[in-house]
């Protein structure tokens, strides 16, 4: 008997899952997705200049190459646009249902029971495609229900604003931040950024495909197949050994300062943005417009320490900055996996309890006492260097290869001795990289302990996800 099952997120992961169930002829699926529409982390970031550091070709499934788009780093829009498009051509959005949020699942011995909309259902096999970044994170300042003006987090934007004219304060200044400034600078008539940490920043050598150049991609063979695999070789050769303390980490820290000097001519200004930790140890911005937009007679960065916000504006330890819209590009919750949900596991374990010191499962995918449940874009399986795509392509291989011993109402779980070797090796790995190094990030927990980065290749994880499933699970 083919198993039947739920599907958590209608975002890349989601759609991924759903289009390799259609294409194994296994129909017997259920996504169920908390918003109006798909898309996920690209549905909610639609906020100007919004789009990916990561090659479009190479930002895409490996099934649907996609000779259509139109830059070598796709914007928001379009990236939503491809998953439109693959929902379509592989039918699965008739799947899909729409603004449900699964609040409960439990395992009863036999089967996952998911509550969502008031409603429980059972499914014999359940995919948390949530992912990391979903839920946003606002900074914890006092006194920001007082402000008088618009405020909003960047993955909330409020288009109904017009930020012509306003004097508009930016809180942080990661990927977000330096993607909307620029735009934002160019309609506001002041703005303000308030850094708490500076960024690395390398530069995004963009460019537009004209009609020529995607022709060539859809009819010459091999040759998007080409283009694809330069991207992904060069990322693992050039881009990982500096994560790892490698070759490349003195490489990548003088492109980035040169970077900085050839954009920043302002000496103070520079040193202001020039970080005191290692390259990588938070993510690298990989943008050129960031810099320039800081430059500009109507910006300033502003370093002082945030003490509340004010009905008028962003109240520092020297000055009220004041300002008509306030917002706030903080990130995400992204240690929180799968929060709100609640998420029990056989013989009543709580997921949130089991994970209160950090989240972990092997292979960022499965965890122990949780039967047949799996997890996408889980614990350790973010990348820093390279397409989070592949990496969910592996999982989602892995998951294929796990059903066919989930017939006839079987039940596997993750081995405890294999977890616990696999945390022995992940610690031993986290070791040589570079993220454990004097920064904090949205890699971490509170105490420093890094469970969102993989740190390996991504041609060892496809390796590890490749192997047959079965040694590493235990029926139950």
């Amino acid at each position: 008997m083919t198993p039947r099952v739920a599907i958590i997120g209608a975002g890349f992961g989601g759609l991924c899952m759903a289009i390799r169930l259609e294409r194994a002829g296994i129909r017997s699926y259920t996504i169920f997705e908390k918003a109006g529409g798909l898309g996920g982390t690209w549905r909610d970031n639609s906020y100007p200049g919004a789009g990916c550091d990561i090659p479009s070709h190479l930002y895409s499934y490996s099934f649907e190459k996609y000779a259509s788009w139109t830059r070598r780093y796709p914007e928001q829009p379009e990236i939503l646009g491809y998953l439109e498009h693959c929902a379509d051509k592989y039918d699965v959005r008739r799947k899909i249902r729409f603004s449900t949020e699964v609040t409960d699942a439990t395992f009863d011995g036999s089967r996952w029971q998911l509550t969502a909309s008031g409603t429980t259902e059972a499914f014999d096999v359940l995919v948390m495609a949530v992912g990391q970044l979903n839920r946003p994170r606002l900074p914890d300042i006092p006194g920001m229900d007082d402000f008088a003006g618009t405020s909003f987090h960047s993955s909330r934007w409020d288009h109904s604003q017009d930020l012509t004219g306003r004097r508009v304060a930016v809180i942080g200044s990661g990927s977000s931040a330096a993607q909307l400034i620029p735009p934002v600078a160019r309609q506001a008539e002041r703005l303000e950024v308030f850094q708490r940490t500076p960024n690395w920043v390398i530069p995004k050598p963009d460019a537009t495909f004209n009609a020529a150049v995607r022709l060539a991609f859809r009819f010459v063979p091999g040759l998007q197949r080409a283009y694809r695999e330069y991207i992904y070789r060069y990322a693992e050769a050039t881009l990982y050994p500096a994560l790892a303390r490698g070759w490349s980490e003195d490489l990548l820290r003088r492109r980035a300062l040169n970077h900085l000097r050839d954009q920043v001519k302002d000496p103070e200004l520079r040193a202001t943005l020039t970080p005191d930790y290692p390259p990588g140890c938070k993510r690298v911005v990989i943008d050129s417009r960031f810099y320039p937009a800081l430059t500009r007679p109507n910006v300033d960065v502003v370093t002082d320490k945030i003490v509340r916000i004010t009905e008028k504006g962003v109240q520092t330890t020297e000055s009220v900055h004041e300002a008509d819209t306030i917002v706030y590009a903080t990130g995400f919750r992204s240690t929180e996996f799968l929060a709100p949900m609640r998420v029990t596991g056989r013989d009543g374990a709580d997921l949130a309890t089991r994970w209160a010191g950090g989240a972990e499962a092997y292979l960022g995918i499965a965890a122990p006492g949780f039967p047949n449940m799996f997890l996408l874009y889980g614990p350790n399986t973010n990348l820093g260097h390279n397409s989070i795509i592949y990496m969910i392509e592996c999982q989602v291989n892995h998951i294929m290869n796990c059903l066919p011993h989930l017939s006839d109402g079987r039940r596997l779980e993750v081995r405890p001795e294999v977890m616990d070797a696999w945390r022995r090796r992940l610690d031993e790995a986290m070791a040589r990289m570079v993220w454990g190094d004097g920064c904090r990030s949205w890699y971490k927990t509170a105490d420093g302990r890094v469970t969102n980065n993989w740190p390996g290749t991504t041609m060892l994880y496809r390796r590890l996800t490749a192997k047959p499933p079965r040694a590493a699970y235990r029926e139950v």
